[in-house]
């Protein structure tokens, strides 16, 4: 059954490959015009018009072409960077096509990528299987999850002829599928096409988006205060209150449109530097920016929302196999009633019960031989394939697949026979009898031996798979079990420790017996206090909520777990207001995914369960969780740095504007200037910033509130002192003699305004050295961040080159080496003020952290 290679090939040209067509992607020139049409652009442009026509031939040429080039070059710029980012995420979300299905080719099953498909295939769907394409059943019954074509969460029945649609997902059962429809001609591509997925904004976008216009306001009043300040200073202060003289200068139409048109110019400059529009977008440059880190480290960002709330985590619902144990399970050895141990399949073939314990350990299972490769099944069924090798097959007339609420799974053979594979404390004593090794059954009475062989085996971590067989699931007869080792993960104790430094509440949520989780929950970590609590499905279920709620911080594991365990722990733990992981990897697992803040899903899962998590952990470490949290962290922290160069800049400039007006220092600074500074605020700041590396310091701080403002105290004090400095040190330079004194006299103070142009800008480059550490140390662990040296060291030389060949574009006319070393000096002060604000808040215990 099954295509071969060559109609495979021959169907690929007829009908194309299994990929549906991508909804068009924002392109570079889309992005350019948008950039255009940015509200501060607008104002720019409208400032220019105006002055244009206003002054007509007077109008200053090289200025005006300079704005133009500047506005171009920072859209441009920032078009570039947005592209990026969004082309970043496009590759990130094709890491999650690339899922893998069962199909039958050339009379064997194999595994191929989803996209590999071809109509006429037929592919062997199972419980945790997402459909990939469109056909009907030829054999099996399967329930299916079509949630995602229709709205309805009821799951539906499939039997043979059922037709079956792509994005559905099984829950249940097992069947074969012949494909009729691949790509764009199944029913999701077709919806696909008429819909456009609309994203909805993350919460800490949708917090940076209302700061950014918190801040915008207060831009806005600050422009409207300061033409209003320039204004009564030019009209009323320097004609000394006098109305006569207040009345001349009002009706000298030339003198009051120069006035009108500097107060409209600073207002401009006012509302472009302190608007930051680009503050809602840092979140996805810092994102974008980490993608290689984060998939290099196995952590695949499936919902944005997921990566910002893992920062804050309080708690961790975890699983064993895979997450802290290696997930690669093997039989240690075979044991029969009477307590003989058997290592190896070719031990078991020379008994008289051989056949017996082939159909328990091989037909009673969901994986298969394709070839020297196991397909399909969980590691489980793949363990105890590996251990009894090859062999025949029987007719089977029904199975019932494995379920973690009932803890078995079970096969019905024609002749009538029951063969049940499950939890010893659920089999056992359903056993009446056992077989011998001669094949007779013998009266099960005496239990004492097995129980503690068992007990033995589970202390010492081991996991215990009991097999029995009968006419009736009452009267079963008993037949052995294995005893299945999963080794510790070398990484599971180093992980647990950083969960737990972070301030992170671990608790195992296993499947296994309490001896074994116990037993592996000690030798992990997860056990360090005297008054742990390891409890079962059954003593967790005689707890009330409100006893959970007071013991949950001695709980550290689950044994025996439900997933109705699972769904019932986040809820209580989100009921207490604390940010709840959890990771998962089967069906049952996806309902507590969904509710969980963060849903992780491990990469070895079903697709059920990566649909339902907000991020895949690749590798199924809890290391790489870990490094989840510390993501989630780095990019809040690295957002927070960015706002604090930024609103340091925007102090300085509005304090500037609004007191220079009263004691006669007007803002110096040329709308080609200003458009410079906001490129290097809003641009290349931001993808500085971006590429903040993630410190293991961080996992030493407490997780933070999910409702915790963008801004607290630490950043207040250096946005308010620092950009206080900055004010006062520009005032006094334009103003003290001193200063004066030791720069060239030009025509209009050409020279002073050069110099203060350059340190106005390299102040605000030496300060973003400052806003990225709290550490009174403002170039440690610098070296992590190379692409931050890169873009300031970029914007620093630029910065020169601008000085000595911007001309009359930039207003800046080349400063001999006195006043360059002059300017970069008192530019450099801005580092012991804000070591001094440092020590002060250390000396004084006020936490120092961002």
């Amino acid at each position: 059954m099954g295509l071969t290679d060559k109609e495979v090939i021959e169907s690929r040209n007829k009908y194309g490959t299994n990929e549906i067509t991508k909804r068009k992607q924002n392109t570079f020139m889309h992005l350019l015009l948008e950039s255009l049409g940015d509200p501060i652009i607008k104002i720019l442009l409208i400032a220019l018009a105006i002055k244009v026509v206003v002054l007509f031939r007077n109008f200053d040429f090289f200025e005006t072409i300079g704005i133009l080039i500047a506005i171009f070059l920072a859209s441009f710029i920032s078009s570039i960077s947005e592209y990026g980012s969004e082309k970043a995420f496009e590759r990130l979300q094709s890491e999650q096509l690339n899922g893998k299905v069962k199909v039958k080719r050339n009379g064997v099953v194999k595994e191929i990528f989803s996209k590999d498909v071809v109509v006429g295939d037929v592919l062997v769907l199972s419980s945790g299987d997402r459909v990939c394409c469109d056909g009907y059943l030829l054999s099996g019954k399967i329930s299916v999850d079509e949630s995602t074509l229709n709205g309805e969460s009821k799951e539906a029945l499939k039997v043979s002829k059922s037709k079956v649609y792509g994005g559905s997902v099984v829950y249940d059962g097992e069947a074969l599928m012949k494909v009729d429809c691949i790509g764009d001609n199944t029913l999701m591509g077709k919806i696909s096409y008429e819909l456009q997925e609309v994203v909805p904004e993350s919460p800490l976008k949708t917090k940076l988006r209302g700061l950014a216009k918190t801040i915008s306001r207060i831009g806005y009043v600050g422009a409207l205060l300061a033409s209003i300040s320039y204004l009564f200073a030019s009209i009323v202060i320097e004609n000394n209150f006098d109305i006569n003289l207040i009345k001349a200068t009002i009706s000298d139409f030339p003198l009051m449109f120069n006035h009108l048109m500097y107060a409209l110019t600073l207002s401009v400059t006012i509302i472009v530097v302190a608007v930051p529009e680009g503050l809602p977008m840092m979140i996805t440059l810092v994102l974008s920016s980490n993608m290689k880190r984060m998939l290099k480290d196995n952590v695949l960002v499936r919902k944005l929302v997921g990566i910002e709330t893992a920062g804050s985590l309080n708690v961790l619902l975890t699983d064993k196999t895979g997450t802290l144990t290696k997930g690669a399970l093997k039989v240690v050895c075979f044991v029969t009633p009477e307590l003989k141990i058997y290592k190896s399949s070719s031990e078991l073939k020379a008994l008289n019960n051989y056949d017996i314990y082939y159909t328990s350990l091989a037909l009673n299972n969901q994986s298969e031989f394709s070839g020297d490769c196991l397909v399909g099944g969980n590691s489980t069924d793949r363990a105890l394939m590996e251990f009894i090798g090859r062999g025949g097959k029987k007719n089977i007339v029904s199975k019932e697949l494995f379920d973690s609420s009932k803890k078995y799974s079970s096969i019905t053979l024609s002749d009538g026979n029951i063969f049940i594979k499950g939890a010893s404390e659920v089999i056992i004593h359903k056993c009446k009898s056992y077989l011998a090794s001669d094949g007779s059954k013998k009266s099960f009475i005496n239990q004492v031996g097995i129980k503690k062989k068992i007990s033995s085996f589970t202390k010492a971590a081991g996991r215990v798979i009991v097999f029995a067989y009968g006419k009736s699931m009452d009267e079963l007869c008993f037949i052995g079990f294995v005893n299945i080792k999963d080794e510790l993960r070398s990484e599971a104790k180093e992980g647990v420790r950083l969960i737990k430094g972070a301030g992170i509440k671990p608790i195992m949520v296993t499947g296994d017996a309490k001896d074994t989780a116990e037993a592996i929950a000690r030798e992990v970590g997860l056990i360090d206090i005297d008054n742990y609590l390891v409890l079962s499905s059954e003593e967790l279920a005689k707890l009330s909520d409100e006893e959970i709620k007071k013991k949950y911080k001695n709980i550290a594991v689950i044994a025996r777990a439900l997933p109705s365990d699972k769904s019932r722990m986040v809820n209580i733990l989100e009921s207490m207001d604390l940010v709840v992981g959890m990771t998962g990897d089967g069906v049952n697992d996806a309902p507590a995914l969904k509710k969980a803040n963060v849903g992780f899903a491990v990469g070895s899962g079903t697709d059920v369960a990566k649909e339902a998590a907000d991020i895949v952990i690749l590798d199924n470490n809890i290391l790489s969780i870990s490094k989840a949290v510390l993501y989630g962290r780095t990019i809040f922290k690295s957002i927070r740095k960015f706002i604090i160069y930024q609103l340091t800049v925007n102090m300085c400039a509005l304090v500037l504007s609004i007191v220079g007006s009263f004691i006669g220092v007007t803002t110096p600074i040329t709308i080609v200037q200003m458009l410079w500074l906001n490129m290097i605020m809003d641009t290349f700041a931001g993808i500085a910033f971006s590429y903040e590396p993630p410190l293991l310091e961080y996992m030493n701080e407490p997780p933070k509130r999910k409702d915790n403002p963008i801004m607290n105290k630490y950043m207040y004090s250096e946005i308010i002192w620092t950009g206080l400095y900055c004010a006062l040190l520009c005032i006094v330079f334009l103003k003290a003699p001193i200063f004066k004194s030791l720069i060239r006299v030009g025509d209009n103070d050409k020279y002073l305004m050069t110099a203060y142009f350059a340190m106005f800008i390299f102040m605000g480059i030496f300060n973003a050295f400052n806003a990225r550490t709290v550490r009174i140390n403002t170039f440690a662990k610098l070296g992590k961040n190379k692409p931050f040296i890169l873009v300031f060291g970029f914007i620093f030389v630029a910065q020169m080159f601008i000085i000595y060949n911007g001309g009359d574009i930039f207003r800046t006319y080349g400063l001999e080496l006195n006043e360059l070393i002059l300017v970069l000096v008192l530019a450099l002060s801005v580092f012991p003020v804000d070591w001094l604000r440092k020590y002060v808040l250390k000396k004084r215990g006020i936490a120092i952290r961002v």
